[in-house]
């Protein structure tokens, strides 16, 4: 793996209500393991420096079913109480908890498995080679998911309110994003509809 003189974090955004699921989505089951421990086990594979899971709704339920790595010491399980307030309030969150040591963030959402260690160490590659705040992800021309924000910009997410994510700094800064091609369609796919879920486990 690639020696790095920047430190990221992992966000993963877990604590949604799920609520056009119907069913808590976190810990439903995929090739043998729920969503959400397929997302940490990617990341428990990548060149990320620390991890800090966020959840809310029925946290507790979902915390009794992950099934952590044996050497699962750099990860922190953050419960979000205000998780009704909206993704922004998780954000926001989950960014109190990263260390001082790291240089950025990157931001995944906890029902997109099929995001592998490969995309998101090509995301912290980009991330240490540019100078520029934002590396966001694009496939065919379409944003996608997960994203990484720079130290530098910290003060203005901890400005962001109800459900809009990052997505208003992207505006904001558009200049200063680094588009990162990823020829994978998994950047643009979640899981918030039983139907989306149906297409997931088709791939299974």
């Amino acid at each position: 793996m690639k020696v790095l003189s920047k430190k990221v974090a992992g966000v993963i955004l877990a604590a949604g209500s799920s609520s056009r699921m119907g069913s808590i989505k976190q810990i439903l089951p995929f090739r043998g393991k729920t969503i959400l421990d397929h997302v940490i086990a990617n990341v428990q594979k990548s060149a990320l420096h620390e991890v800090i899971v966020v959840l809310g709704y029925c946290s507790e339920k979902i915390k009794q079913q992950l099934d952590l790595a044996d050497d699962s010491s750099n990860i922190k399980i953050l419960i979000n109480k205000n998780y009704l307030k909206g993704q922004s309030d998780s954000l926001k969150k989950g960014l109190e908890q990263v260390s001082n040591s790291c240089d950025g963030a990157m931001f995944l959402l906890g029902d997109q498995p099929l995001i592998t260690d490969t995309v998101i160490n090509k995301l912290i590659y980009a991330f240490e080679d540019s100078d520029l705040p934002l590396v966001i992800p694009y496939c065919k021309g379409k944003r996608g998911n997960p994203v990484i924000i720079a130290r530098s910009l910290f003060s203005r997410l901890e400005l962001l309110s109800k459900d809009s994510g990052a997505r208003v700094l992207f505006k904001e800064l558009e200049k200063q994003i680094l588009k990162v091609p990823i020829d994978d369609k998994s950047i643009l796919e979640d899981i918030d509809t039983k139907n989306d879920y149906e297409k997931l486990i088709s791939k299974d």
